[in-house]
């Protein structure tokens, strides 16, 4: 298996999907979400629309669940019951991304967190935070979480309008690697947020 990375946000809807997308395109990677909830429409489907990586490259979920909501609860709905043990990582030739279900504490079922799959399964996380305010605690928080249970953390990425206090505040406070920010795109298509990438991050910090 070549370069995986895991990506998590610090709260809903700070940009982790977009993130991800484009981070799949520039590498060049296979992207992969284990456990879709929701499904108008999928985040798969957002990453081949926005970001342009190449449907052969978008590996199927494990569990496509229709409620946007907690994993739990959504298979509960569906009557499916979600096994975190039997969840792997698939094995791609080339880089993969994977984007996890929300945020690293969002219960998967009534027995395992998110966070409990990126602990076995050990590859580095990305943590994706937003800018605005309230951001230094969620992200502090996320980094203490993976901190306690000795997961790898590439770096923050943040995604939003530019607020260099409270970015740089979380990568100093946190010990943490600062790989960028995504902005607000006022149009999100492949070629606008691969450009938005490249100016704005380095594909160095990515490199195994």
């Amino acid at each position: 298996m070549g370069l995986t990375l895991l990506v998590t946000g610090t709260d809903t809807d700070v940009g982790k999907t977009l993130f991800a997308g484009a981070l799949a395109a520039a590498l060049g990677a296979h992207y992969w979400k284990p456990i879709q909830a929701g499904l108008e429409p999928s985040d798969s489907a957002l990453v081949v629309e926005q970001a342009g990586v190449p449907p052969d490259r978008i590996l199927p979920e494990a569990y496509r669940l229709s409620t946007a909501c907690s994993p739990h609860l959504a298979a509960e709905l569906d009557g499916i019951a979600i096994d975190a043990e039997a969840l792997r990582l698939p094995d791609v030739a080339g880089p993969l991304v994977v984007e996890g279900a929300g945020g690293l504490l969002v219960p998967i079922s009534r027995t395992h967190l998110a966070v409990d799959l990126f602990a076995r399964w050990g590859a580095p996380v990305i943590v994706v935070a937003r800018t605005a305010l309230g951001t230094i605690n969620h992200s502090l928080l996320t980094i203490e979480a993976l901190r306690r249970r000795d997961i790898p953390i590439l770096g923050i990425a943040f995604s939003g309008d530019a607020n260099e206090e409270s970015e740089s505040t979380i990568a100093a406070i946190g010990g943490v690697k600062r790989l960028g920010r995504l902005p607000r795109l006022t149009v999100i298509e492949p070629t606008t947020l691969a450009q938005a990438f490249a100016a704005n991050f380095d594909l160095a910090d990515f490199a195994p």
